[in-house]
């Protein structure tokens, strides 16, 4: 069980704050819910507290594996396959896991593709998924903003 006040992620979405815990009545059966807030994009989600192994959500990392991401965003370029709709479900892939290092990959490796060619629309916009849920956690784990952490990972990226 998560308590209100912490820092989790949520796979596919980003990182927020447990703002409350509610109780709601589905279908006649009562069940717990954590209220999510993603500052990043000010969403707000319910998830069920007896589903949060299931889908994956976590605590946030700890501010020691900061530079674990950042050598990961400067490391070496994942081989992928060079037909669009198997990247993209190669990547998808890595983005339902919810580890960081997994994002970190994903957003470094479409940011080289997209500097040597044009991503595909829907690589595009997985991109831009994929780089708000990596910033999204790191703002909440090293007190950054998220303008700061956009341009610190471009210049990881692209050296």
């Amino acid at each position: 069980m998560f308590a209100i006040g912490e820092k989790i992620v949520y796979p596919m979405h980003g990182a927020g704050t447990i703002e409350a815990i509610e109780e709601r009545n589905l279908m006649g059966e009562k069940c717990k819910y954590y209220v999510l807030l993603i500052p990043q994009n000010e969403i707000r989600i319910m998830i069920p507290c007896n589903k949060t192994e299931t889908v994956g959500v976590r605590g946030v990392i700890p501010k020691s594996e900061v530079d674990h991401v950042s050598e990961t965003l400067k490391g070496a370029s994942t081989e992928m396959a060079k037909i669009w709709n198997r990247r993209y479900r190669d990547n998808m892939e890595k983005l339902k896991t919810g580890t960081i290092t997994h994002v970190a990959e994903v957003v470094r490796d479409l940011m080289r593709v997209d500097r040597e060619k044009r991503l595909s629309t829907g690589e595009k916009k997985m991109l831009s998924n994929a780089k708000q849920i990596l910033i999204s956690e790191l703002v909440l784990v090293s007190g950054k903003c998220a303008a700061e952490l956009d341009v610190l990972i471009e210049q990881s990226v692209m050296s």
